[in-house]
């Protein structure tokens, strides 16, 4: 059945249910609607913009804060998938106050239905330009993420343009929402992206410090990932935000995410959000040290399949082969983040981080 506007309007009003409408039409709904919504307190404006896209805005209140929450960037991590569907949900079904501007995100519609990170590439390794640039896989290359990559980036900058246009000097804010692809020592984390010498902002530390999240690595020089394009680009305060462990959908402990669910609800809604002041000692703050990417076929790591994120070791162990280059730690305690020893030559393999202090 070809999907009109009001066919979309109508599945959305009476389920709520953005996330099945998205992984049924990956490749694109093939249309857009905007609409409204009610609860007892409020009028909501829906605007689906497509696929897995859609933005939330309260009428008749003056909003502060432009706010993007995006999962589903690698389609296999399905817990802030669920978290963020849920939320969708209350919002259309009128059953959640909304105080701010919100750009929902499902990145990787596609992936989603596969149960796989990306269909041909790493979406995360795509954005501040990096859908045109050459990762290794030839120049010129075109494939759907490097696509989606592209809208994501110009759907976002609207949002964050748009809001300016609301009212000046606004609040912008973006969690793109992650898990892990193996257990982790510290169950759940955030990658504060690099701010070019602007000091890493306390007050976001204690936000996340509310989501149940303590462990924080801080990065040190550009990336291609989603978090840093808003941070760069647009002044947000962005994180990616790493919550457990990847598990096929209907398998996550969702009790494992109620901070971060309430404090996520708490900031659209406009909820005070009660902060604990920033106490370094609370933290567990990391620096990366290594960044090792894969530069041959023949590339391997010493330690198990199931070492999980910020095992440490000790300084000279070997941690992979490259080719015949051995990867050897440089520091007592430095730890590994990340091992992907399937990535695409040229890419990424494995971070190392050392404790850190802000």
């Amino acid at each position: 059945m070809k999907l009109t506007a009001q066919h979309l309007q109508q599945q959305l009003t009476h389920t709520g249910d953005f996330l099945s409408l998205t992984r049924q039409y990956p490749e694109g709904f093939g249309t857009s609607v905007t609409f409204q919504v009610k609860n007892l307190h409020q009028i909501i404006n829906v605007n689906v913009l497509e696929t897995g896209l859609i933005i939330f805005e309260p009428v008749s209140k003056t909003t502060t804060q432009d706010i993007v929450l995006s999962s589903a960037v690698h389609g296999n991590e399905t817990a802030p998938i669920e978290i963020c569907a849920d939320l969708i949900q209350q919002l259309i079904m009128g059953q959640l106050y909304l105080a701010e501007r919100v750009l929902f995100i499902f990145g990787n519609p596609a992936s989603m239905n596969i149960a796989e990170r990306f269909v041909e590439e790493n979406m995360n390794r795509l954005f501040s330009g990096g859908h045109s640039q050459d990762q290794g896989q030839g120049a010129g290359l075109i494939n759907k993420e490097r696509l989606r990559a592209k809208l994501l980036e110009d759907t976002v900058r609207e949002f964050f343009e748009q809001g300016s246009q609301v009212s000046q000097n606004r609040k912008r804010s973006h969690y793109d929402l992650h898990t892990a692809i193996r257990g982790s020592k510290n169950d759940k984390f955030a990658v504060y992206p690099f701010r070019h010498g602007k000091p890493w902002k306390k007050e976001q530390l204690s936000f996340l410090q509310a989501c149940g999240i303590e462990t924080i690595l801080l990065s040190h020089s550009p990336t291609t990932t989603f978090s840093y394009y808003s941070s760069n680009e647009f002044g947000a305060d962005a994180f990616t935000v790493e919550l457990g462990k990847v598990m096929p959908f209907g398998e996550n402990d969702m009790s494992k995410f109620t901070q971060v669910k309430s404090t996520l609800t708490a900031l659209i809604s406009g909820n005070k959000l009660e902060l604990k002041p920033f106490n370094e000692s609370d933290f567990y703050i990391y620096e990366i040290h290594q960044i090792i990417n894969r530069t041959h076929e023949n590339f391997s790591f010493t330690f198990a399949d199931d070492a999980e994120n910020f095992t440490d070791f000790p300084k000279g162990s070997v941690l992979a082969y490259d080719g015949d280059k051995a990867i050897v730690t440089e520091v007592e305690g430095e730890a590994i983040i990340f091992p992907n020893a399937e990535v695409a030559i040229g890419q990424r393999a494995l971070l190392t981080v050392i404790p850190a202090k802000i």
